[in-house]
C-alpha cells in the first residue's frame, strides 16, 4: 500500500515537536484544574492518582476536528475506528485500552457524569451531543468501575457541557469536500441565577464512497439554576436524528479492490436512528462537612435498518432467506444519589447508590422473494426438513442493575495521600426469543454479581509534581446483543446470558512540570478473566477461557516555547495478548502496539493562526478468530495529517482546513472471515473499511456577544 505521506516528513515533524511540546490547555495552571471524573465530585487534578487529560473548549475550537470522535483522536491521542467514514464519524468506536473489537463495551462515555453507552454493542450516539455545547472533555485512562460501575474497564471519557455562566452566542458554517455541510449554533445566557444554554447542529454529506451519504441533526437545551454557593440544579433535554447509508466493507486486504465502491449487497442499505431523553442533576451542601449530589436520566433510542438486497431472489440463491429490514427500540432509566463527607484529618468519604433499568426489543421482517421462499419451504412442526412459517423474528431483553459503592481518601502526611474504594454491582437480565427457527418462544433469566475495587498512593513531592501507584479491579457485564450468536447455518440464535468479565490493573505514573514544560506518563499492566469476546469460528459470544494481558507505557509531553507557539506530542506503546490457554502469547486483533500523536498551533499575529496534527497508528491484526489470526497478514500502519489556517477579525473567524493532507490510503478497521458473495453464498476472505481521502473545508464563525 502506498503510504502517501513520506516517513521522512513525519519524522521531521515528530522530532521537532518532541523537543518541546504543548497545547493551549497548558495555559491553565495544573494546580487549579478541577475535574469530576476521579470521584464524581469536583476535585483538584493533581490530587487524583490517575492519568487524566483535559481537553478544553478552546482546544476544540482551535483544532481541525468537525466531530467529537475526531477531537478524541487528534487531541486525546486515542485510537478511533469507523466503518462508515464520510467526515461525520457517526458510528465511531473509541479504544482506550487495546480491547480491539469490544472497545465500545470497555470504554465508558459520559455526558456530565451520566453514561450514554447503549445497552447493546452499538456505538454511542455522538450526533446527540452538539460539539459547540462542550465546555471540556476529561479523559481518565484505566479502570474506574468503583466510581462508575459497568463498562469502565479501559477508561472513561466525560464530556462536560455545564458551561459556567459566561455568555456565549455564536454560529458557524463549515462546507467542503463531498458536498459536506456542517452548521453549529450555541446560545448561552445568564439571567440573575439562571443560565440557559441551547445548542444545535446539522450535518450533511454525500460521502466519498458509493452509497455513503449521511445526515445528522441534533438539539440540546440545558437550564441551570444556582441555588446559592455550590448548590445548583440542572435539567438537560436532547434529541437527535440520523440517516446514514451503509456502503459496507471492501473485500480483500487493505489497498485491494475499489475503495469507492459499495459492497454489492449493501446497495440501498441504510440506518435511520432517533435518540432523545432528559438528564437531571443537582448538588446541595447539607452542611460544612456533608454534600449531597444526585443524577437521573431517561432516554429512548430507535434504530431502523433497511437492507433491500435481502428481499431479492439473489439473496436466497444459496437456499437461505435473509431479513429485508429490522429495527431496534430501547429505553433506559438511571438514578444515582451520593453523599460526600469531609472528615477533617480523616480525609473524605463518598457513599453512593446507582440504579439502572433498561430494555430493548429487536425485530426482523422478511419480504419479497425471501418471504415467498419461507412460505414455500415451511413444514409445520418440522424444524429439520423445513422452516416454521413466520415472516418475522422478535428478540427482547430487560436488564436491571443495582450497586452500592464507597470511595475514601486519607491524608498520611502533608504530601502523601492514600485512597481506595469498593463497589458491588448485581445485574438481573431476562430475555425472550421468538424466531423463525424455534417452535415456541424461548425465555431465559439470570442474575450475576461483580466486584470492583482500587487502592492508590499519591505523592505530591513538589508543587505541581506528583507520582502515584495504583491497583484497580473493574468489570463489565455482557451487552444484551451478546446473548445471541449465529449457528452453523447462519441463523440468529440465543446462546446464553454471559458472566461478567473482570480486569485487574497495576499502574504507576506521575506528572512533572519544568518551567513551561509539562510531562505526564504512566506504565501499566492489566489482566482480564472471562473476557467477553465474539468467536468467528463458533459464531457465538463467549467468556474467554484464557486470560488476556495488556501492558504498556503512555506518555504526553507539552510545552509553549514562546507566547505564540503551542506544541504537543503523545504516544502509547502497548501489547495485548493471550496470557494463558491454547492461544498463549497470540496477539488480540484490532489492537495496534503503537499510537503516536503530534500537534502544533502557531499564532502568527493577532489575526492569523496556523496549526496541524499528525496521527500514526501501528499495524494491527485483522479482526478474526485467535486460532486463525497468527497466519494472517496484518493491517498496515498508517499516518494521517491535517493542517489549518485561520483568520480572526472582530467577531468573525474564518478557517481553511485540509484533512488527510498527504492523501494516505488506509483503514482503521477490517477483518477476516465469512463474507457474502452474489447468489446467496459466502466465502472466507479479508475485508476492510477504507478511511477518508484528502478533503478540503472552509469554515466561517460569528460571535454575537
Amino acid at each position: 500500500m502506498n503510504q502517501q505521506f513520506s516517513s521522512s516528513l513525519l519524522s521531521a515533524i515528530v522530532c521537532g515537536l518532541a523537543t518541546s511540546l504543548s497545547l493551549s490547555v497548558f495555559a491553565q495552571s495544573p494546580s487549579s484544574t478541577v475535574i469530576v471524573s476521579g470521584s464524581r465530585f469536583e476535585e483538584n487534578l493533581n490530587e487524583v492518582p490517575a492519568s487524566v487529560k483535559v481537553i478544553t473548549r478552546d482546544e476544540i475550537a482551535n483544532s481541525t476536528s468537525n466531530n467529537i470522535p475526531d477531537v478524541l483522536s487528534q487531541i486525546g491521542g486515542l485510537n478511533v475506528r469507523s466503518t462508515n467514514g464520510g467526515q461525520l464519524n457517526l458510528d465511531a468506536t473509541v479504544d482506550m485500552g487495546g480491547f480491539g473489537a469490544t472497545a465500545n463495551s470497555n470504554t465508558l462515555i459520559l455526558v456530565d457524569g451520566q453514561r450514554v453507552n447503549p445497552l447493546d454493542s452499538l456505538g454511542v450516539a455522538w450526533e446527540s451531543i452538539p460539539i459547540d455545547s462542550i465546555e471540556r472533555i476529561e479523559i481518565l485512562q484505566g479502570g474506574a468501575s468503583v466510581q462508575y460501575g459497568n463498562g469502565a474497564v479501559g477508561g472513561v471519557i466525560n464530556i462536560i457541557t455545564n458551561g459556567g455562566r459566561k455568555n456565549i452566542n455564536q454560529a458557524s458554517v463549515n462546507y467542503g469536500s463531498f458536498n459536506t455541510l456542517i452548521n453549529n449554533a450555541l446560545l448561552r445566557n445568564s439571567f440573575e441565577n439562571t443560565t440557559l444554554q441551547l445548542a444545535a447542529n446539522t450535518s450533511n454529506t454525500n460521502g466519498w464512497r458509493q452509497n455513503s451519504a449521511a445526515n445528522a441533526y441534533s438539539f440540546d437545551g440545558k437550564i441551570t439554576q444556582n441555588l446559592g454557593g455550590i448548590n445548583n440544579i440542572y435539567l438537560d433535554a436532547y434529541l437527535s436524528h440520523t440517516n446514514a447509508q451503509q456502503p459496507g466493507g471492501v473485500v480483500g486486504q487493505v489497498g485491494e479492490g475499489n475503495p469507492q465502491a459499495a459492497k454489492f449487497n449493501n446497495i440501498g442499505a441504510a440506518t435511520v436512528g432517533d435518540n432523545s431523553g432528559l438528564r437531571l442533576g443537582t448538588i446541595y451542601a447539607l452542611s460544612d462537612s456533608y454534600t449531597a449530589m444526585m443524577d437521573a436520566s431517561y432516554g429512548n433510542r430507535t434504530i431502523s435498518y433497511k437492507a433491500p438486497y435481502y428481499a431479492s431472489s439473489d439473496s436466497i440463491g444459496g437456499g437461505f432467506p435473509g431479513a429485508s429490514g429490522n429495527g431496534i427500540q430501547s429505553w433506559e432509566f438511571a438514578l444515582a444519589p451520593r453523599i460526600k463527607a469531609n472528615l477533617g484529618k480523616w480525609g473524605t468519604t463518598i457513599l453512593g447508590y446507582d440504579f439502572n433499568q433498561s430494555g430493548e426489543g429487536s425485530n426482523s421482517t422478511y419480504s419479497g422473494a425471501a418471504s415467498q421462499y419461507i412460505a414455500t419451504n415451511s413444514v409445520a412442526n418440522d424444524p429439520v426438513n423445513g422452516f416454521y412459517y413466520n415472516t418475522g423474528t422478535n428478540q427482547t431483553a430487560r436488564v436491571t442493575n443495582q450497586s452500592i459503592y464507597i470511595i475514601s481518601r486519607l491524608p498520611l502526611t502533608s504530601n502523601i495521600e492514600a485512597s481506595g474504594g469498593f463497589r458491588r454491582q448485581v445485574q438481573q437480565a431476562s430475555t425472550t426469543d421468538l424466531n423463525l427457527y424455534a417452535p415456541a418462544a424461548n425465555t431465559a433469566s439470570q442474575s450475576y454479581g461483580a466486584n470492583a475495587g482500587d487502592l492508590a498512593l499519591n505523592y505530591s513531592y513538589a508543587q505541581n509534581q506528583k507520582i502515584y501507584l495504583k491497583w484497580n479491579q473493574s468489570f463489565r457485564f455482557a451487552n444484551i446483543d451478546e446473548f445471541w450468536g449465529w449457528d452453523q447455518a447462519g441463523n440468529r440464535v440465543f446462546s446464553g446470558i454471559l458472566k461478567p468479565q473482570t480486569t485487574q490493573t497495576y499502574e504507576a505514573g506521575g506528572e512533572w512540570n519544568l518551567k513551561s514544560a509539562k510531562l505526564t506518563g504512566s506504565i501499566f499492566q492489566s489482566i482480564s478473566q472471562n473476557e467477553i469476546r465474539y468467536s468467528p469460528t463458533t459464531g457465538y459470544n463467549t467468556n474467554s477461557l484464557d486470560n488476556i494481558l495488556r501492558k504498556g507505557v503512555s506518555l504526553d509531553s507539552m510545552m509553549a516555547p514562546t507566547s505564540n507557539l503551542n506544541l504537543a506530542v503523545g504516544g502509547r506503546f502497548q501489547k495485548t495478548y493471550y496470557a494463558s490457554g491454547q492461544y498463549l502469547n497470540e496477539a488480540v486483533t484490532l489492537a495496534p502496539n503503537i499510537l503516536l500523536n503530534a500537534r502544533m498551533n502557531y499564532l502568527i499575529n493577532m489575526n492569523w493562526t496556523f496549526g496541524g496534527v499528525v496521527n500514526y497508528v501501528g499495524s494491527q491484526i485483522y479482526d478474526s478468530d485467535p486460532s486463525t489470526s497468527p497466519s494472517l497478514a496484518r493491517m498496515p500502519a498508517y499516518t494521517t495529517a491535517d493542517i489549518f489556517a485561520s483568520y480572526k477579525s472582530g467577531s468573525w473567524e474564518s478557517r481553511f482546513t485540509i484533512k488527510n493532507v498527504g492523501g494516505a490510503q488506509y483503514a482503521t478497521t477490517g477483518g477476516y472471515g465469512s463474507v457474502a458473495v452474489p447468489g446467496g453464498n459466502t466465502k472466507t476472505s479479508y475485508y476492510y473499511y477504507p478511511g477518508d481521502p484528502r478533503a478540503y473545508f472552509i469554515t466561517a464563525k460569528y460571535n454575537f456577544n
